[in-house]
């Protein structure tokens, strides 16, 4: 055993070769996607639509016994009770279901000494394989025991991706606890809600800052017994606070048998994983995900993606606190055998690209914000290039962009030049971002701009956006290659169904969700619970949307996110704040305002540099410098810019507001005032949440003095 706890199988600085396994699971028994319920030519025969991936898609299964819990109902608030499984009595949607531990097994059985979890220590890669990650989450699991874990009471972790964060989680689970992941970013008082919340009997900490929270509030959580340390050394030795290694050690004498007894009794329709939402409009929910939720949509998500056992890596760096990130990273990839690689914490500060070029990921998620920044970072070294390399460069993105959209409209043939094209620009790029082995990349969690899709896109980069929320474990739409559309967030994943509730005369309707991955219910919140599933066990998204003739979702706005005018007139806020982004590429961030008054105005930010720490500066970006320098100015700080309301670049503004306002539908969607910020929104900042979405709350109440001057209030 290392130090830290776990052992490591090898340290290597190379990527381990992906085995050339399989391209389907032919090892696994499958079923095939039952196309009955679409017409051929795809448009759905009901309000209806079920899943129209393609006849060749099927669902790997694990053969094993099912484990069900007696249940009357679809959805419950007690962490304790079991539920009903949406379960379809033919065909996708009705494989038996599975316990994490049975999925985790049935992996290790076949796969046992593929490499699992990649980590970075000291410059160099070590690696687990999935049988020592087996191993020591078992062990996590004894320990977790020792320490006095109840059944249905959690283990809240908190911290960045690690190995530790992994075996924590699922050790937990297979003590028959409820893991539960905590936002790094939480204040002490919103750790406390959800350790209190989820009755946490062990908290799992990174390091001493994040020690130093859960200390603040200790005497406040009467269920818990222990804190564990997962990096690093504890600074001071205190009373039931333990570093990983004593941890890890701490459960060697609980029998095998103890722990086996207890695995056995987990029933996959019984909960096993907390996701707590971000808490914008209220005190956070706690979405109770069963081991069904979980494994059967890791295997259907997985197998509308074509993952290949055995032979897929992805890059382990948004929170996996968020169900994204946890499906992601987690459990497709325990479920498909697939490596998971550690970025380094500070990846969203800069280091993120290094390590994509040293794993070089077969997939690769990104939250827009990061594909925004990428597209900022080359847009800024394109720059700078040569007046021959520019010309070259405009040229391929032409062919690029007219090849993508001929490959995504089912055309496979490709203009001329494009080979050239590929040679010369597409290839380096991809290899420069990290993303030559990629096959798929993909998006989601947050609105994507046009602007930014079609330059990836232009790269020949198509970027596939998911959608879902932590109530459908994740995805509930997928987009993939060759059965995509630009701005739609792809067909319902195989198994499931979507209803669009109350119609209006355009098609646009609340989405609605049904399937095995809808969730159990709120933790202790029955009002919420019931505000979020039906009578008939749907689950209402709060979204709205519309689909097209060929089964492609569009989402259209968010319910609690329309604009309602003094006159009346209902407004989706996201289509005009992209619109302005795209028109003026000096902007960062726009928010519109303007609920129950008589015209829209909007929040503004500038791009700028961030600081070590993540937060924003006062230096503007290379890009944000080059608009000024485009429109006559020298300025290279936001405060320059706020400070003189330079008139080049207040004009450059209005005048981009003016083509947005010029393409709406009536006077009242028109931008009649804004203003600009003195600094961007952040995640440290409070204004966007750990997956860079906006907190509109938030920010309204925190530039409450600058919206009430936009009225003369």
């Amino acid at each position: 055993m290392s130090a830290n706890g776990f052992v490591p199988s090898c340290d290597s600085k190379e990527m381990p070769a992906i085995n050339k396994s399989t391209e389907g699971c032919e090892e696994y028994n499958t079923v095939p996607l039952n196309g009955s319920q679409i017409q051929p030519n795809g448009k759905c025969s009901s309000s209806i639509i079920t899943s129209n991936a393609g006849d060749d898609v099927s669902i790997p299964l694990v053969v094993g016994d099912e484990r069900l819990a007696p249940a009357q109902d679809l959805w419950s608030t007690a962490s304790d009770k079991a539920v009903k499984l949406r379960m379809e009595t033919s065909g996708p949607g009705s494989e038996p279901s599975m316990t994490i531990h049975q999925m985790f097994k049935a992996t290790v059985e076949k796969y046992g000494d593929f490499p699992a979890l990649r980590e970075k220590r000291n410059g160099m890669w070590v690696t687990l394989t999935f049988k020592e990650y087996y191993q020591n989450s078992r062990a996590a699991a004894k320990s977790f025991l020792k320490l006095g874990l109840k059944r249905f009471h959690g283990v809240g972790i908190l911290g960045f991706n690690s190995p530790e964060w992994f075996i924590a989680d699922v050790g937990c689970i297979l003590a028959g606890g409820l893991a539960t992941g905590i936002y790094t970013t939480n204040s002490p008082e919103a750790c406390q809600y959800v350790a209190e919340n989820c009755e946490a009997n062990v908290l799992v900490v990174e390091n001493h800052k994040q020690l130093i929270k859960i200390l603040q509030i200790r005497d406040q959580l009467p269920h818990l017994k222990a804190i564990v340390q997962y990096k690093g050394d504890l600074e001071q030795k205190l009373a039931d606070v333990f570093t990983w290694a004593e941890f890890m050690k701490m459960g060697k004498d609980v029998p095998d048998a103890e722990l086996d007894a207890v695995i056995d009794s987990l029933k996959s329709n019984q909960c096993c994983t907390l996701i707590y939402t971000s808490g914008t409009t209220g005190n956070p929910k706690g979405v109770m995900l069963s081991h069904d939720n979980i494994t059967w949509t890791a295997s259907a998500a997985g197998a509308m993606t074509r993952q290949r056992m055995g032979g897929e890596a992805v890059v382990s760096y948004l929170p996996l606190s968020h169900v994204a990130a946890q499906m992601s990273d987690m459990w497709i990839c325990m479920r498909f055998a697939a490596t998971t690689n550690f970025a380094e914490p500070d990846a969203l500060k800069g280091s993120l690209g290094n390590t994509l070029k040293e794993v070089r990921p077969t997939s690769f998620l990104g939250v827009p914000r990061v594909w925004e920044k990428m597209q900022e970072a080359m847009k800024a070294v394109g720059a700078k290039s040569s007046m021959m390399k520019k010309k070259i460069g405009d040229w391929a993105k032409g062919v690029g962009l007219t090849s993508s959209y001929s490959a995504m409209n089912g055309d496979s043939s490709v203009p001329w030049g494009f080979t050239m094209a590929n040679n010369l620009v597409y290839k380096n790029v991809r290899k420069a971002l990290g993303l030559d082995r990629c096959r798929a990349c993909f998006t989601g969690a947050a609105p994507i701009t046009k602007d930014t899709l079609e330059y990836f896109m232009s790269l020949y980069i198509p970027i596939f956006e998911l959608y879902g929320m932590s109530e459908s474990s994740g995805p509930h739409t997928l987009s993939w290659i060759q059965d995509y559309r630009i701005m739609s967030c792809g067909k319902v994943m195989i198994g499931c169904k979507t209803k669009l509730d109350k119609e209006d005369a355009d098609g646009n309707g609340e989405i609605c969700f049904w399937g095995r991955h809808v969730f159990m219910g709120y933790l202790n919140m029955l009002e919420k619970t019931e505000e979020a599933l039906d009578a008939e066990g749907w689950l209402h998204s709060g979204d709205l949307g519309k689909h097209d003739n060929n089964g492609f979702l569009y989402i259209t706005g968010r319910i609690k996110e329309i604009i309602i005018t003094a006159g009346g007139e209902n407004i989706p806020p996201v289509p005009t704040e992209d619109a302005i982004k795209e028109e003026v590429s000096i902007i960062s961030n726009a928010m519109l305002v303007g609920d129950k008054k008589k015209f829209l105005s909007m929040l503004l930010t500038l791009k700028c540099n961030v600081d070590e720490n993540g937060e924003p500066t006062d230096e503007l970006t290379p890009l944000a410098v080059e608009f000024c320098r485009q429109h006559g100015v020298t300025a290279s700080k936001v405060s320059e810019i706020i400070n003189k309301k330079e008139p080049a670049i207040y004009k450059g503004i209005q005048e981009g507001m003016d083509r947005v306002n010029a393409r709406a539908t009536s006077n009242a969607q028109r931008v009649q005032k804004w203003t600009i910020l003195s600094r961007d929104f952040s995640v440290s900042g409070g204004e966007l949440g750990p997956t860079m979405k906006l907190k509109r709350p938030v920010v309204t109440k925190m530039y409450q003095d600058e919206i009430n001057k936009f009225y003369g209030e």
